[in-house]
């Protein structure tokens, strides 16, 4: 579902990512990890056709980019640090336009299901700027998956959430990776990802320093297993 290979991100004379490659198969749940400045942010735009890599090959749902960026976006959802939402318009009004704005079909249908599935049904005609973060953070993945999309990209989606709120997207994102959409997670809360994700991988000097399967990490724990990637 996702294939990069020899993946170079350059910024002036500073290389981020220096012969990247990842691959991701259809289902997956994959926590990208790695120390601030790593490029993780970087490489997660790039997936998502936000930035263009300086070399390499990157495939996303079997089109490639950046020459078929329209046809990844159409299969693509996205959670940044941004929830990419109109304060001014309802969580409805805020569905209904990107709904329209993907051509989704049966719009409103759809909009009651996502409604449903983020929790904010009774919320629904309420003004996104009356929202706390947790709930923006809700809407953000409704608006995410309204479209129905192969894939999605989380770039730390717990960021400035309480406890209760990160147990709730904890649910939510369980629930959506439960639909078999394939998911890659940046994240520094390993607490949180070994529970959720099937496969982990570390980002750091530029490349993937380690993978592991949930099974492969074996007597280790995650924190164990990320140390030791750093470390190597």
């Amino acid at each position: 579902m996702i294939a990069v290979k020899k993946l170079v991100k350059r910024f002036g004379l500073k290389t981020v990512l220096r012969g990247l490659d990842f691959e991701v198969q259809e289902g997956e749940f994959v926590a990208l990890l790695g120390p601030n400045g790593a490029g993780k942010t970087t490489f997660l735009r790039i997936l998502a056709s936000l930035s263009r890599p300086t070399l390499g090959e990157v495939r996303v749902a079997g089109y490639l980019l950046p020459a078929q960026a329209a046809a990844v976006r159409r299969n693509l959802g996205v959670v940044s640090h941004l929830p990419l939402l109109y304060g001014e318009l309802t969580a409805e009004e805020n569905l209904r336009f990107y709904g329209r704005m993907y051509g989704v079909l049966e719009l409103s249908q759809r909009i009651n299901e996502v409604l449903e599935l983020v929790g904010l049904t009774s919320r629904r005609r309420d003004l996104v700027r009356t929202f706390s973060r947790g709930m923006q953070q809700r809407l953000a993945i409704g608006r995410a998956i309204l479209h129905d999309p192969d894939v999605l990209l989380f770039d730390e989606p717990h960021t400035g959430l309480d406890q209760d709120a990160c147990d709730m997207l904890d649910r939510l994102l369980r629930e959506v990776a439960g639909q078999g959409r394939t998911v890659v997670m940046t994240s520094h809360d390993l607490g949180r990802v070994e529970d959720l994700a099937s496969r982990f991988d570390v980002l750091s000097r530029g490349g993937i320093s380690a993978s592991a399967s949930r099974n492969g990490l074996g007597k280790n724990n995650l924190l164990d297993f990320y140390r030791q990637a750093l470390a190597g």
